[in-house]
């Protein structure tokens, strides 16, 4: 079942969206500890999440940027808050939705199932130790930074995560980035390699890929 997630201190508005969501035959909960919002949400894992912006402890902005460093979404704001740079700051922080309180329940429910038709089949994000990656974009994670990889940056990221701890041989690298495992001037692989080493360092990721002499290369745990 679908769960989804409503961060609104408004306990008469909890309860109503509570009972809207659960008639629409979706799993529901309710945030009630506000000091530690970001850990709750991500424990509970949901599908959707309902997130008010005037919240007692922290601003609802901040937990949205928080929540999709994380990797947790879709968000959808819900708020009385109908200004026009709301919004927009919202979105930029990683919001997938905004709707102004109080709105029929028809249009919050196509939201929601609009949302959810959007992220079906979405890839998750890919975890290591010290970072995440969003294989859709090539987005990078850590802590509270994030960058954009370049396509030839992202691929060899994401190989390496997905076979972590194992070694990624060069040739595995050509065929990936070029479509070949024939020779491919070494030269190519390497610029791609200092460049992606160079991005990493600015995020704090300081020789992450190793290198295998004779063998390729691998991340280090």
């Amino acid at each position: 079942m679908t769960k989804i997630v409503i961060v609104e201190d408004d306990v008469f508005l909890q309860e109503e969206l509570m009972d809207i969501l659960n008639k629409a035959g979706f799993e529901v909960e309710a945030i009630t500890d506000f000091h530690h919002i970001v850990k709750e949400v991500v424990t509970l894992a949901p599908d959707l999440v309902l997130l008010d912006i005037n919240l007692p402890v922290q601003s609802g902005f901040e937990i949205c940027k928080s929540l999709k460093l994380k990797g947790v979404g879709p968000i959808l704001i819900l708020t009385s808050r109908d200004k026009l740079q709301d919004e927009l700051h919202g979105l930029e922080l990683g919001a997938d939705d905004f709707l102004t309180k109080p709105c029929h329940k028809d249009r919050l429910l196509a939201r929601i199932h609009n949302l959810l038709r959007r992220y079906k089949g979405q890839p998750e994000l890919i975890r290591s130790d010290n970072f995440s990656l969003d294989p859709n974009t090539f987005t990078l994670y850590k802590e509270s930074q994030s960058i954009v990889l370049s396509t030839n940056e992202g691929k060899i990221l994401l190989a390496l995560l997905q076979n972590q701890p194992e070694i990624v041989s060069k040739s595995e690298l050509n065929k990936l980035l070029w479509g070949t495992d024939e020779y491919i001037d070494e030269n190519a692989l390497q610029v791609n390699l200092t460049r992606l080493r160079k991005t990493l360092r600015q995020v704090g990721l300081e020789n992450v890929v190793e290198t295998v002499r004779g063998k390729g290369y691998r991340l280090r745990g």
